[in-house]
């Protein structure tokens, strides 16, 4: 079974502002809601470590590979609960201009594996809040005067 979760939100900055945000791990825990902590390379091959704190949920840590890594365009990762084929998410952030300095941010995952009929209420109560909340912190980090 497959499922997908998917949230965007328009930001007032330009693609590589987002995209800084977005790749500057170390700075995830001043900011993000979600993903409280990273660490890793935005490069395709790399292994990142995440900590996620879902709505409600327990918080997990998570390694997942790097397998798109466009600068203001894509960051794309695949990961997997304990191992292939069990609960796989394939994470994606794509970064869309919409002109006048906006653009369209997309976060998606699209989960495959045996566990997702078992996990599926708990990924629309839990997971996908996260991900509005994390589109939604981004946005204001995006979005204040750079120093």
């Amino acid at each position: 079974m497959a499922k997908q979760l998917r949230a965007q939100i328009d930001i007032q900055a330009t693609p590589e502002r987002v995209w800084q945000v977005l790749t500057d791990f170390g700075a995830y825990p001043q900011w993000n809601p979600f993903m409280t902590r990273a660490d890793g390379t935005p490069h395709p091959g790399e292994h990142l470590t995440i900590r996620l704190q879902p709505v409600g949920g327990r918080a997990v840590t998570f390694r997942p590979t790097v397998l798109e890594a466009t600068p203001g365009r894509e960051l794309r990762w695949l990961g997997h609960l304990l191992v292939p084929g069990i609960f796989d998410g394939e994470h994606h952030f794509t970064i869309q201009p919409l002109g006048d300095g906006q653009v369209r941010l997309i976060q998606q995952e699209d989960f495959r594996g045996l566990l997702v009929p078992l996990l599926a209420a708990s990924l629309d109560r839990r997971t996908l809040p996260a991900f509005q909340q994390l589109n939604q912190a981004l946005k204001r980090r995006a979005e204040q005067p750079q120093p």
